[in-house]
C-alpha cells in the first residue's frame, strides 16, 4: 500500500521552478546545482503548471480544472533556438511543451537543420539528438563538417519507442529531435514499423510526455510526391506546429532546379502554427558549412539591369509577413497550340494568372484568349499576396504587346474583376524597400479606387 501510494511532494528547482518526481543534483532546464528543494503538493494538485491536476491528486480526489486566471504565465517561456530565420517562423522562439513537425524531400537539408538548432538553441539544459536513420559517428562527421559545438548535444541511435522512452526518462532534455517520424516503432502497436498506426502511436507517447514536462519536441518527416507530409494526417494534428522545407524551384531535390544560382536557397514556411503566425517565411542558403540565414532578402530575387527591360518583365513589392520583398515577375504569351489556351504557372497561382488574364481583355481590349500564358517568378520564390496582381498584368500586358514595362520601376497594387486598382497596406514600407534598392519610381494605386490608372511615385 505504500508503494501505491501517490506521492504529496515534488522537487523544485529555485532557479527555474523546474519540477521533478524526484531530486537530482543539476536541473536539466537551467543548469544550476543543488537547486531542487522539496516543494509540498496542494490537495488539488495544483503544483503542476499546465493544469494537469488529475496525477498530482494526493487525496484521491477527482481531476479539476484550474481557473485561466492562476495558471502560471511562464509555461508559455520560449527558448530560442538561436538560428533567427526558424524563430522567425516559429513565432519568436520554440515554445516550451510544444511538438513541431518539419516536412521535406530527401536530401533538402531536414536533417542540417535540426542538428544545427541542436547545438545552436539558447538553454543550458540538454538537448537530445535521436537518429532513427544515420549512425552515431555519421552525425558526428556531419557536425563536425559544419563546426558545430555540440558539448550539450546527446545522441541516441535507434527507432525503438521503448528505447527512446528509457533514455528521455534518464536524461531530461529540454529539446528532443527525432529524425525521422517514419523511423518510429513500438513492439505494442503489432504492425510493422513505418505504418501508419505505427507512426501515428509512437508520435503520440512522445508527444504527451513533452506536453507534461518543460521540453519540445521536433520531428523530420519525408512528403509524398503531392508534396504533403507522408503518413497519416492526423499526424498534423498532434502537433502544434508543421513547417515545410523546400527550396527555390518548390519540387523534391535540389538536382531538379534549372537555375544553378537559386538551387542553394531554402525556404521554411508554417502551414499550421498554434503559437504564431502562419505569413511568415524563412529563407536559407546552403553551403559547405550548412544552412546559412539570409540577413537581408530583398536583392534575393531581383536583378539589376541597365537600360530598357526585355518585354514581360517587371518588379512587384510583395509583402512576406513582416517583410517586404523585391520579387521580379516574368510573363510570356504565344498562340495558343490547341483551341483552348492554357497557364503554366507554379509560383504564382494558375488561377489568379486566368484573372488577370480575363481582367485585361475585358478592360484594356487585349485578346488573350488565343494565347497560352506562362508565368515565372525569378528566384522560385512562390507569391502569394494580393498586391503583386498590378505587376503581373503589366508583365502579361507586356508580353503580348512587346512593349517593355518603364525601367527602374516598381510595381504593385490588387486588381478587382471591375478593372479597378485597390489600394494595399503598408506602402510606406514597400517604398522605402524600393529607394533603398536603387529604383526610382513607384507605381501604385492611389487612395481611392479607379479605372486601371495609377500614378507614379518619383523616389527621391
Amino acid at each position: 500500500m505504500s508503494k501505491q501510494k501517490q506521492k504529496d511532494f515534488v522537487f523544485r528547482c529555485s532557479s527555474c521552478g523546474r519540477e521533478e518526481a524526484k531530486w537530482l543534483g543539476r536541473c536539466p532546464e537551467c543548469g544550476e546545482w543543488n537547486s531542487f528543494t522539496e516543494t509540498a503538493v496542494s490537495p488539488n494538485g495544483s503544483s503542476k503548471k499546465d493544469g494537469r491536476s488529475g496525477k498530482a491528486g494526493a487525496a484521491g480526489l477527482p481531476p479539476q480544472s484550474l481557473p485561466l486566471s492562476s495558471v502560471d504565465p511562464l509555461e508559455g517561456t520560449r527558448i530560442k533556438s538561436g538560428i533567427s530565420e526558424l524563430d522567425r517562423v516559429l513565432g519568436g522562439g520554440i515554445m516550451k511543451r510544444s511538438a513541431i513537425l518539419i516536412g521535406g524531400e530527401p536530401g533538402i537539408g531536414k536533417s542540417t537543420l535540426l542538428l544545427q538548432a541542436a547545438a545552436a538553441a539558447e538553454t543550458k539544459g540538454r538537448v537530445l539528438y535521436i537518429s532513427g536513420e544515420e549512425s552515431a559517428g555519421q552525425v558526428k562527421l556531419r557536425s563536425d563538417r559544419l563546426g558545430l559545438d555540440t558539448e550539450r548535444v546527446e545522441i541516441f541511435c535507434s527507432g525503438s519507442l521503448e528505447e527512446i522512452e528509457a533514455v528521455i526518462r534518464n536524461v531530461k532534455p529540454v529539446l528532443v529531435m527525432v529524425d525521422s517520424v517514419q523511423t518510429l516503432f513500438s513492439s505494442q502497436a503489432g504492425s510493422a514499423p513505418g505504418t501508419i498506426s505505427q507512426m501515428r502511436q509512437c508520435a503520440w507517447e512522445l508527444v504527451s510526455w513533452v506536453k507534461e514536462n518543460d521540453s519540445a519536441l521536433f520531428f523530420s518527416a519525408h512528403v509524398t510526391k503531392d508534396g504533403q507530409i507522408s503518413g497519416p494526417k492526423s499526424l498534423e494534428h498532434l502537433v502544434d506546429t508543421v513547417l515545410y522545407f523546400e527550396d527555390s524551384a518548390g519540387n523534391s531535390s535540389p538536382g531538379e532546379n534549372p537555375m544553378p544560382h537559386a538551387a542553394d536557397t531554402r525556404f521554411l514556411r508554417a502551414s499550421k502554427n498554434r503559437f504564431g503566425s502562419t505569413d511568415e517565411i524563412g529563407i536559407f542558403t546552403m553551403g559547405e558549412k550548412g544552412l546559412s540565414i539570409v540577413e537581408d532578402p530583398s536583392h534575393l530575387f531581383i536583378e539589376i539591369r541597365e537600360g530598357a527591360l526585355p518585354p514581360g518583365i517587371t518588379t512587384a513589392a510583395v509583402l512576406e509577413g513582416s517583410r517586404t520583398l523585391l520579387v521580379e515577375i516574368q510573363a510570356l504569351t504565344v498562340p495558343a497550340k490547341g483551341s483552348i489556351s492554357r497557364v503554366f504557372a507554379d509560383r504564382i497561382d494558375s488561377a489568379r494568372v486566368s484573372r488577370t488574364a480575363a481582367i485585361i481583355e475585358k478592360h484594356l481590349g487585349l485578346r488573350l484568349s488565343d494565347q497560352d500564358i506562362y508565368v515565372n517568378v525569378a528566384g522560385g520564390i512562390r507569391i502569394t499576396e494580393v498586391g503583386a496582381e498590378l505587376a503581373l498584368a503589366s508583365a502579361i500586358y507586356s508580353a503580348r504587346t512587346g512593349i517593355p514595362a518603364p525601367a527602374q520601376t516598381v510595381i504593385c497594387g490588387e486588381l478587382s474583376l471591375a478593372g479597378e486598382v485597390r489600394k494595399l497596406r503598408r506602402l510606406p514600407a514597400r517604398l522605402r524597400t524600393a529607394k533603398n534598392l536603387g529604383f526610382t519610381k513607384f507605381l501604385c494605386p492611389r487612395l481611392v479606387q479607379m479605372k486601371i490608372c495609377f500614378p507614379v511615385i518619383i523616389l527621391e
